[in-house]
């Protein structure tokens, strides 16, 4: 009713409309198809999450248990200096993929062969074992921060696209249809007005022939 109210009742607007609607239907149709392959993307990643946190937490388990033991064996104090003497990451190579015009990063580490960063005097098999779940967990916690990021974009993008679909599903296309249908309805009522001014033209133009 309210674009209705607007555009006059001619058939040049009611060509115009039906375009119009024609390009908002085609776009419903494209948004839908968009939020349903970012939904598929994002329960993909949300079961890659899933599988990431629950190796993650063995892994920690595992790193834990073997890092009591050496705290056990060869004192805290010692496993503290070994820990500070850790070199920071900074290899991380960080890209953006793109899904149905929303930008994810991607980031990839490759951190090579593993090379024990203490000597083996006064340290034991348990620091070894421990110092390799933890390399494990920093690969599964990269791992993780794409995904999770990349859950949180799709996420955004998805109420975004889901508006539009609401908005040209409840209010768009049923305002163009219900103009469409008024415009429709006065046109034809213009036409039906004309054929029977014709109509009566044709009889008085008779009658006066008789005469």
């Amino acid at each position: 009713m309210a674009i209705f109210l607007t555009i006059s009742p001619t058939r040049g607007n009611f060509l115009e409309l039906q375009r119009t609607l024609a390009l908002a239907r085609e776009g419903h149709s494209l948004l839908d198809k968009k939020r349903n392959v970012l939904v598929q993307e994002m329960m993909r990643y949300l079961d890659e999450a899933r599988e990431i946190q629950d190796k993650m937490d063995r892994v920690f388990q595992s790193a834990y248990l073997a890092l009591q033991r050496t705290n056990l064996d060869i004192g805290i104090e010692r496993v503290d200096e070994i820990g500070f003497s850790v070199p920071e990451i900074d290899d991380l190579d960080i890209r953006l993929r793109s899904i149905m015009g929303v930008e994810v990063p991607e980031i990839t580490w490759s951190p090579g062969e593993v090379h024990p960063i203490y000597g083996i005097y006064r340290t034991n098999a348990a620091l070894d074992k421990s110092y390799l779940a933890f390399r494990e967990v920093v690969s599964l916690l990269v791992r993780l921060a794409i995904v999770e990021n990349a859950i949180y974009r799709l996420a955004l993008e998805i109420k975004k696209t889901q508006r539009r679909v609401n908005a040209l599903e409840n209010i768009v296309i049923p305002e163009q249809e219900e103009s469409i249908r008024l415009i429709e309805q006065v046109l034809e009522e213009q036409d039906r007005e004309s054929f029977f001014k014709l109509k009566r033209l044709k009889s008085r133009g008779g009658t006066k022939k008789m005469f």
